[in-house]
């Protein structure tokens, strides 16, 4: 059975068993997934579904989001967001109301930041062409004003 492309999200998933100090048995029943499922995973011939990465991350108690990013379900931008919201909604130390405004106030900068960075990237891209179409119609160095011409 040739492996899937799933990153290195068995070889992962293998360190972190280890470092738990599970057996592969035992990281399969805590996560409800068989043995052989499990050993498949590792080895990079199965691609699991989110719903089984959530189970193993639970088992494992590390972030379900890194395991998604290893296996291609998730980009990083996104797992840092998410991430952000978590520790912001996760925070006993501020009430209901100020960690919606907290994450307001993180949509808008974000939201503002990607303006700017569209904006920035846009300007480039005009200057880029702009520099390309000024190279193609330039012609060789003006003549010199100074030296008479004869």
């Amino acid at each position: 059975m040739a492996s899937l492309n799933v990153g290195n999200l068995g070889e992962y998933l293998r360190e972190q068993r280890r470092t738990a100090q599970l057996s592969l048995r035992q990281l399969a029943e805590a996560a409800g997934v068989s043995n052989p499922y499990l050993s498949q995973i590792e080895r990079g011939l199965r691609k699991p579904s989110a719903e089984v990465l959530q189970q193993v991350a639970k088992a494992l108690r590390i972030s379900a989001e890194t395991l998604y990013v290893r296996a291609g379900i998730l980009d990083e931008k996104e797992r840092e967001e998410l991430e952000t919201r978590a520790v912001i909604l996760a925070d006993p130390s501020i009430n209901e109301r100020q960690k919606q405004v907290l994450l307001q106030i993180y949509d808008s900068f974000r939201k503002e930041n990607a303006a700017e960075a569209a904006e920035a990237a846009g300007a480039a891209e005009a200057a880029t062409a702009a520099d390309a179409g000024a190279d193609a119609g330039t012609p060789g160095p003006a003549p010199d004003a100074e030296s008479p011409s004869r």
